[in-house]
């Protein structure tokens, strides 16, 4: 089984910061890229930031020079460092992974997802 936990989300000030975590278990899970997507009640889930196994990052223009994305591969870990947070960053945020699992014959990919943390940016 693979499981991805989250942490790190909370309450914030516009013009604060948060530090999200998110550790991924299990295996036989070989991982080509994380990422971060939020959702905001009512809206659609978007495309935050995703980084690859090689160290290849894509960033949302909304987020462009205030988040930050990295990785520890030795730990199957990543993690968005978020700056200079506005209202509009305010949503649910879930890290997501995509791999292939080898215990099972023959290898399959895989899509995983957290369960989610919530970021609320308000004064």
């Amino acid at each position: 089984q693979v499981e991805l936990v989250e942490s790190g989300g909370g309450v914030v000030q516009p013009g604060g910061s948060l530090r999200l975590a998110c550790e991924a278990s299990g295996s036989f899970f070989s991982i080509y890229f994380m990422g971060w997507y939020r959702q905001a009640p009512g809206n659609e889930r978007e495309l935050v930031a995703t980084v690859t196994d090689k160290g290849d990052t894509n960033y949302a223009d909304s987020v462009k020079g205030r988040f930050t994305i990295s990785k520890d591969n030795a730990k199957n870990a990543v993690y968005l460092q978020m700056n200079s947070l506005k209202r509009e960053d305010t949503g649910v945020y879930y890290c997501d992974a995509g791999g292939e699992y080898s215990g099972r014959s023959p290898p399959v990919d895989l899509r995983v997802w957290g369960q989610g943390t919530l970021v609320t940016v308000s004064s």
